[in-house]
């Protein structure tokens, strides 16, 4: 016992110097990867950032479990990302002083869509009404949610001011250098017809100034008859050059779409993640793919 005492003393000492050393790391939940991926930029390892959804699923229409909404819950921080994405964040009561909508400075700038009801494989039925939702694709909306976020780690002492910030700085100038590197991709190509396999690259088109017609395919799937007819229909309507796919389907889809004389090109919305590298390197591999199939 005596030489208990001194231990402890010492103990708490340093416990009380140190007050971060005697809790768990803060927890922050993102609703989607490029939140997260901006999120953990910031805070290293000063936080743990989550993001829930599992990966075979939508994150736009997730249904969080009573497991997973406890996880949110208990975060010391919620991420959302506003403009209707992750439809469960209004069935599910949220502590309101944890949450940041980080689309709330670009409000004004949200794309309003028209009305297209569909399902994704077993799912609901579910409506494109109302808001474009991949905010990010467009890297200075990026650049706005990146900075709300670090805003809201340091308003809650996550991370020091001083780090975050620095971190800003350099998270700020990856991203300004993807939009340099999408201008140039994209340069000479507004007057060239598109199509995307799925109505998600509203905020892209509109930065690069596109021509960009939808489809409603699942990402990574082969087409059915009927959408190969509905794309066949929609390339003699635009008279489509391009073809962008949300994820990598069967080499056989591609080659539907050649034979049609679309070029493919894959360019991942990053909702769900990157299957290799990160937020960075998934956007500059597709801006290459761009650059490669661009006509000389």
């Amino acid at each position: 016992m005596p030489l208990l005492r001194p231990f402890l003393a010492v103990m708490m000492t340093l416990l009380a110097a140190n007050p971060v050393a005697a809790q768990d790391r803060a927890r922050i939940v993102a609703v989607n990867y490029p939140l997260q991926y901006f999120a953990e930029r910031l805070v290293e390892d000063a936080a743990e950032v989550i993001f829930p959804v599992p990966a075979e699923v939508d994150p736009s229409f997730w249904r969080p479990s009573i497991a997973d909404i406890s996880t949110i819950q208990s975060a010391d921080l919620i991420l959302l990302n506003g403009a209707g994405f992750a439809t469960w964040v209004d069935r599910v009561s949220l502590p309101r002083a944890k949450v940041v909508n980080t689309t709330t400075a670009i409000e004004d700038q949200f794309i309003r869509t028209e009305s297209i009801t569909h399902s994704h494989g077993d799912g609901d039925e579910h409506s494109h009404e109302g808001l474009a939702s991949y905010t990010w694709l467009d890297p200075m909306l990026a650049i706005a949610q990146a900075e709300a976020v670090a805003a809201a780690i340091t308003a809650r002492g996550i991370a020091p001011d001083d780090a975050v910030a620095t971190r800003l700085d350099a998270l700020r100038a990856d991203l300004e250098e993807l939009d340099r590197q999408a201008t140039g991709a994209f340069d000479g190509m507004q007057s060239i017809a598109m199509i995307a396999t799925h109505p998600r690259y509203q905020y892209l088109a509109r930065r690069y100034d596109l021509s960009l017609s939808s489809l409603e395919w699942e990402a990574g799937a082969m087409p059915t008859d009927e959408e190969r007819a509905e794309l066949v229909a929609l390339v003699a309507q635009t008279g489509a050059k391009v073809l962008i796919w949300e994820a990598a389907p069967p080499p056989e889809a591609f080659a539907i779409a050649a034979d049609l004389g679309l070029a493919n090109i894959v360019f991942p919305t990053l909702a769900h993640g990157v299957e290799e590298g990160d937020y960075m390197q998934a956007v500059a591999e597709a801006l290459t793919a761009v650059s490669d199939t661009k006509p000389q």
